[in-house]
């Protein structure tokens, strides 16, 4: 099964999104857009711009 967008509201009458993996596992969660067209804008963000997107590894 492929991973899914979830595109909920929040208490605060916000909009977010969960990405899950195919187990169900939940993997990102975005913040709160004011309102559902910004947060599938989020959505599609994410889509085109984060395959092969590089790990810049801060920790050190």
């Amino acid at each position: 099964m492929a991973g899914k967008f979830e595109l909920y509201e929040d208490k605060s009458g916000g909009f977010r999104f969960r990405l899950k993996a195919g187990n169900g596992e939940v993997i990102a969660t975005s913040e709160s857009y004011k309102t559902k067209a910004g947060a599938m804008n989020g959505i599609e963000s994410i889509k085109t711009n984060a395959p092969g997107a590089n790990v810049d590894d801060q920790t050190s």
